[in-house]
């Protein structure tokens, strides 16, 4: 059996790197979760209007890598202080969010971000929300 979980941390690429190397990782997609349009493009997402963000989808075995141990490679894989920005990308498709499919991820999302806090200076941005339509990223982004 897996389990999805899916994170967004910046440009999804970096992020989808980072994920695939975790073993029990089954597999990775890379797109948009978020918003309020149907069916977006990059074009559309990065217009702001959109209000999606770049999400990486991770589907997961629980058996041999723990959803606390995904959290982990999020909070070390990206600056969860900045507001919609990572380095020298900046807009709101680069927020940091974690986006739950379960009541247990959300519990675990939570405090996970709570012990994170104290490994940074400024207070964490991430949101924590329910995840929502998730669609594929273009092949040639």
């Amino acid at each position: 059996m897996t389990v999805k979980a899916t994170f967004g941390a910046g440009c999804f690429w970096e992020v989808e790197a980072a994920f695939r190397k975790i073993e029990g990782v089954v597999s990775t997609s890379v797109g948009y979760s978020g918003g309020t349009s149907e069916n977006p493009t990059y074009k559309d997402v990065c217009t702001g209007q959109t209000g999606h963000a770049e999400v990486v989808e991770v589907e997961y075995d629980p058996s041999r890598v723990s959803y606390e141990e995904l959290l982990e490679v999020f909070w070390e894989n990206h600056d969860p202080t900045s507001l919609n920005r990572q380095g020298l990308d900046v807009s709101t498709q680069y927020c940091s969010a974690i986006f739950f499919h379960t009541p247990e991820q959300e519990a675990a999302a939570r405090a996970s971000k709570e012990r994170a806090q104290g490994g940074f200076k400024k207070p964490i941005v991430t949101e924590i929300k329910p995840a929502s339509e998730f669609y594929r990223a273009e092949e040639y982004h």
